[in-house]
């Protein structure tokens, strides 16, 4: 999966997603990698924070090589609950990256670790709070309006972060890459003089709308092989 999600970007699994039916859960927009560039690509392995490293630490203790922390915090902006060690722990884990519906701290010592982390903030306080922990601490967390678990999978770049169940995978890596490519030979056609309005028959929508004020061009595009929507 993360083999194949390294030719992919988020925007076409959110795209897939569309296409095969399956819900489009996005993280909150301000949600953002630490180092641009960055790409993470997992299991969640999640944990709600109640003002303690210890909930981050327990939940390693089950996760697998290759898996991504999932931090819940509630998006709150008082305090950042994650901070260069347990970046590093999580690194030392196996783990492909950290996401936190939250704030970091230490940014420039998470930075020189190289585990990529996703954030919606930094902020220098830690928390001055011990809040008693959720029964499903370690079984779920919240981002946004979304609540993940280790059934799911997330991915993660520049775009911001996506989370999919691990269940669908195939199929929506399937459908990414043939919505990547099916872009990618509109972008060299463009490239090469032919517009994309001429590739997707774009007065032939207009006309069939003239006729069909119902007839969308979600529509058209499906019907002359069209991929810019989704």
């Amino acid at each position: 999966m993360r083999h194949r999600f390294a030719s992919l970007t988020t925007a076409h699994v959110a795209d897939a997603c569309l296409r095969t039916g399956v819900p489009v859960r996005c993280a909150p927009a301000g949600l953002r990698p630490v180092v641009p560039g960055s790409r993470v690509a997992g299991r969640v392995v999640p944990a709600r924070h109640a003002g303690s490293v210890d909930v981050f630490l327990e939940s390693l203790v089950t996760a697998r090589p290759g898996d991504v922390l999932v931090v819940d915090n509630g998006g709150r902006t008082d305090e950042a609950c994650v901070g260069d060690l347990v970046v590093l722990e999580a690194r030392a884990a196996g783990l492909d990256g950290v996401v936190i519906w939250g704030l970091h701290r230490d940014t420039a010592d998470i930075r020189a670790i190289g585990l990529p982390v996703f954030s919606a903030g930094a902020l220098p306080a830690g928390p001055r709070r011990l809040d008693d922990r959720a029964p499903d601490a370690l079984t779920a967390a919240g981002v946004g309006e979304w609540t993940v678990g280790r059934e799911d999978l997330v991915l993660g770049d520049d775009d911001g972060v996506l989370f999919v169940p691990a269940a669908r995978a195939g199929d929506l890596l399937t459908a990414a890459e043939a919505l990547r490519d099916t872009e990618r030979r509109q972008a060299g056609l463009i490239r090469a003089g032919t517009t994309l309005r001429d590739q997707v028959r774009f007065d032939a929508f207009l006309a069939r709308r003239a006729q069909e004020p119902d007839w969308t061009f979600r529509q058209h595009l499906r019907s002359v092989g069209g991929a810019v929507e989704e």
